[in-house]
Order: C-alpha cells, then structure tokens, then sequence
C-alpha cells in the first residue's frame, strides 16, 4: 500500500482547526485543494473525519481518537527529517512575522532587524502592527513570535518570560504634577490621565486600585498605542502611566519627564510566545534567542542622561 505521507500533515492541521479554511489557512494552500485532501483521507480511512454541523464542522469520534497519535507522528516525521541538519545562517532564506506591542517594536525594533541582518542576510522580517483583537495567529502559522503581557494559556503555545517592567507617569515638562517633589496619591488621583487600550477601554487596573482607596481618577481618553499616548502626554497636561523600560528612549526622545507613580502596582510580565511546531525548528530557534537577547537589553540600568529625570 502506497501512502502520501503529505495526507497525515494535513489531517493534523483539519482536526486541530476543525475546519477546512482554517487548515488551508494554516498550510498555506487553497481551501479547495485542502477539501480534495480531506476526501482522500476519508477514503483512505473509510471515516468522514470531520461532518457539517449547521455551520461548523465536528469531528468524529474515530477522528477524536486519533487526533492526538496524528499530531504526535507529524511531530516526530518533522524531527526525523531534520535532526540532521545544520544552520547555516550565511545561507538562510526564510521570511519571519514578529508581531510584538507597538511600544515594544519601537524600543528594540531597529536593533533585533540589523542584528537579524548582520547574521543572517537572507531573513526577511515583517513586523505588522498588533491587531484590534486577538486571533489565532500563532496557531495558524500566520505570526511566528509574539509579545505579550499575560501568560499563554492555549497548552500548544510555549512562551518566555523576558522581563517584568515597574509603571511609571509620564508629563510634559512643567506639567502641574512636577511642582512640589514627587506626587502624592491625591495629587495624581486629582490629574486628568489617558489610558492605552486596543479596544477603548477607559479603566484599567490603577483604577481599581485607586477605588480600593476611595478615590477615582478622571481619564479623558483611551488611545490605541502608546506611541500616540505618549504624544499626547507631551502636547498636553494629560498624566500617562506606562512602562518604564520599554518606553524610556521613547519618552527621553519626546522630552517627556518621568515621575514615580505614587501606588503600588505589580510589575508588568513580558513573554515572547510561540507555536509547539517551532519546538525543534533550528532557525526559528536562533530567531527567538536572538529577539530575548534584544529584548532583555532594555532592562539593562539605563545610561547616565544630561536630561534630569525626577526619579
């Protein structure tokens, strides 16, 4: 009996996406091309595998039983067809999607692009803008490293911990809230403040804190990167709380002044997030230590600056 070995990747990728765009979506083929994959596997299974259910697609209970010794052979067919080979990043052409927070891809962006291209020209980065909402992209093969600040929960995405940042506030010069020494929590409950949130949310956890307290803040507006937040915090007497490390160029480049926050806070994690596939993949590998390595250097103590800092 003849086997194509390619039948097994695909019926991986249909019982973990459950659907047949997702699978497509996730090899990189067309949707029709993986549903004439789909009608092999049933016929070389005698099973329908996955059955229309109103708009989705469930799978069956045979399909339920092999899902996990599918997965666990394409697994090992990837690590026995590449245990043997070398990197060779003089050599290396692969393109890699890093999609990391804004304020993060401004603070070491331009250092992870030339130390990726130092040593391996041939990489091609794209480092598109973090969406409005949280998709799967990592799952389907769309991103290949991510940034986060809350630890992944899906079981098939490994993550790092690179770093925990302190909050800060960030003003313009002469803003009402350098005069008299560092503020008090009254005073900077008393101050007009911007939150950051992809999706417009105008509270975040310094404000329940804050309640915790008996006082409350007046947050005039939410903005969806920090880029355009610190902006604002320069061109008017709006307060801004933001990490400290991954915004520091950021905020010395603007002329912004730092101030303590006056409330205790956790630190903010830092996690770069990636798919189980990429486990044994050698490049992508290099890739990921390379981007910790980059990253970790922003919370390395800053130089000493000409620029007074009130902290």
């Amino acid at each position: 009996m003849q086997l194509d070995l390619n039948l097994l990747t695909a019926l991986d990728a249909l019982l973990e996406e459950g659907s047949v765009a997702g699978a497509a979506a996730r090899l990189h083929v067309t949707a029709p091309a993986m549903s004439r994959s789909l009608g092999r596997i049933r016929k070389a299974t005698g099973d329908q595998i996955l059955v229309r259910t109103g708009r989705t697609m469930v799978p069956t209970p045979r399909a339920l039983a092999m899902r996990a010794e599918v997965h666990a052979l394409v697994l090992q067919a990837h690590q026995l067809l590449s245990a043997r080979e070398e990197l060779d990043l003089a050599a290396l052409e692969r393109v890699f999607t890093v999609r990391w927070h804004d304020a993060l891809t401004a603070a070491c962006g331009t250092a992870l692009i030339a130390a990726v291209h130092r040593r391996a020209p041939g990489i091609q980065l794209r480092l598109p803008a973090e969406p409005g909402t949280d998709t799967p992209e990592l799952r389907r093969g769309e991103v290949d490293l991510a940034s986060s600040s809350s630890r992944p929960t899906l079981p098939d995405i490994r993550h790092r911990l690179v770093g925990r940042d302190e909050l800060v506030v960030a003003v313009r010069p002469g803003h009402p809230l350098t005069e008299d020494g560092p503020p008090s929590l009254e005073r900077y409950a008393a101050a007009e403040h911007l939150t950051v949130s992809r999706r417009g949310r105008l509270r975040d956890p310094i404000d329940d804190a804050l309640t915790t307290r008996g006082l409350e803040r007046r947050v005039v507006a939410a903005v969806p990167t920090i880029a355009l937040a610190l902006q604002l915090a320069h061109d008017t007497d709006l307060a801004l709380a933001v990490p400290d490390a991954v915004t520091r160029a950021a905020r010395d480049h603007l002329g912004l002044i730092t101030l303590p926050l006056p409330l205790h806070m956790p630190a903010v994690p830092l996690y770069l997030s990636w798919h189980q596939r990429h486990d044994d993949d050698r490049a992508h590998t290099w890739l990921r230590d390379l981007a910790t390595e980059t990253v970790q250097a922003l919370f390395a103590p800053p130089a000493t600056s000409p620029r007074a800092r009130s902290n």
